[in-house]
């Protein structure tokens, strides 16, 4: 199926979040680089206690959680430039319809319309009630001798 040209306004919509996606990839990358660099600092003191080494030690997992997050979204990011440079940005992944302009502006990363996206959350909410009573099931299932010998 051939794509059909973008309207200049739609070009102009493209590449005003093209920009801003690059920049927001140029901002994550510089802070992911000071924090590695704050910790190669941080790492070369010496004569620390206890104390302060549990605390460096908490310190060092939720920046690694934070950064799986960033690097999360420096692939959300990846991904929405390679869709913005094949045209297939902007549009539903589920339906094929073109997603608004208003919902890109405030996700620009997403690759559902408002629809598409409610309908999967409403599917995955239904998934998560149905593990739930069956987890709860299988728990009033079980007798006191399961629960020992498991």
């Amino acid at each position: 199926m051939a794509k059909k040209p973008a309207p200049a306004n739609r070009k102009k919509f493209l590449a005003r979040v093209r920009e801003s996606l690059l920049d927001t990839k140029a901002r994550l990358l510089s802070e992911i680089d000071s924090e590695l660099k704050a910790e190669r600092e941080a790492n070369k003191d010496e004569g620390m206690d206890a104390y302060d080494l549990a605390s460096e030690e908490r310190d060092r997992e939720i920046n690694f959680i934070l950064s799986d997050r960033e690097r999360v979204k420096l692939k959300q990011i990846d991904d929405a430039l390679e869709r913005i440079a094949d045209a297939s940005y902007g549009v539903c992944e589920s339906c094929g319809l073109e997603i608004a302009e208003e919902r890109l502006s405030a996700m620009p990363f997403t690759r559902l319309c408002r629809d598409c996206q409610q309908d999967q959350e409403r599917e995955a909410k239904s998934q998560r009630r149905f593990e739930d009573e069956r987890n709860t099931y299988r728990k009033l299932g079980s007798t006191d001798a399961d629960e020992e010998n498991g």
